[in-house]
């Protein structure tokens, strides 16, 4: 039976700090894993359009984008929740109200609350979105607005009381710390579009592996038999089954050459 590896990409494939590097040795991972016949696959939080051409350029046989919101094999999209602008627009008056600042995702490009609360945090996201040649003048009045998923920061004054209350009913929050809030439409996970493909393409369990860094991959890490986390991830050393070196120390290839999946060096 094939193998299938997923992989997150900030901490895991590329560095996140400015340089956004990808070590030759993860790029040489890539390449002889695929060439062994396994299946690999991104997963990330990022929506479809925030992923960046160095990270596809790597090969990869499908695309998990938006927390499972999107999915996507050999440039044929599987699944996408489209929410309707009614029910965005309903929840971008409540994220006003409730006094956070938003940043709102969508598969094609970011959306924008002008009106809504800003704080450095935000403008931080914008300067690094302008260096990466992203568009940030799109607003929640354009008559396009839409999201898939959306993010929040706490504010000193911001009801986070009837936030949760409210936001709860709809979307499972992930707590990226800091103050810092990713939302999901509940019901799509990383952990739900790996299911979906595993069952999609007839694969086990057994023969899936995932690796990741951070609390918001352990829904994908705790989805498969075999789940990996990169060195210096400690906060989810407990939940993982192989902790590998850092990104920077060979971290993927020596991953899959422990699982197997690829010649030791």
């Amino acid at each position: 039976m094939k193998n299938i590896i997923f992989f997150d990409i900030d901490g895991t494939l590329i560095t996140e700090d400015a340089r956004h590097l990808i070590p030759d040795s993860t790029r040489r991972a890539i390449k002889l894993a695929r060439e062994n016949g396994c299946l690999t696959f991104i997963n990330t939080g990022r929506t479809e359009f925030n992923v960046r051409p160095q990270v596809r350029e790597l090969g990869f046989d499908g695309l998990i984008c938006g927390c499972g919101t999107y999915i996507e094999f050999r440039g044929e999209v599987l699944l996408y929740n489209r929410l309707t602008q009614e029910h965005c627009r309903r929840i971008a008056a409540l994220l006003r109200d409730c006094g956070v600042t938003p940043v709102y995702e969508h598969k094609d490009g970011y959306f924008f609350d002008r009106l809504a609360v800003r704080n450095a945090d935000l403008e931080d996201f914008l300067v690094s979105f302008v260096e990466d040649g992203i568009p940030v003048d799109r607003d929640i009045t354009d008559s396009d607005f839409i999201f898939d998923k959306f993010v929040i920061w706490e504010n000193p004054n911001a009801d986070m009381e009837r936030f949760h209350r409210e936001i709860g009913k709809e979307y499972e929050s992930i707590d990226r710390g800091s103050g810092f809030w990713e939302n999901v439409p509940r019901g799509f996970s990383k952990a739900t579009a790996m299911d979906f493909i595993l069952d999609k393409l007839g694969i086990s369990r057994d023969n899936a592996y995932a690796i990741g860094d951070s609390t918001n991959d352990l829904p994908m890490l705790q989805a498969v038999t075999h789940s990996i986390a990169m060195g210096g991830a400690e906060v989810i050393y407990p939940y993982v089954s192989y902790i590998t070196t850092p990104i920077e120390e060979d971290g993927i290839y020596n991953a899959l050459a422990h699982f197997g999946l690829i010649p030791s060096v």
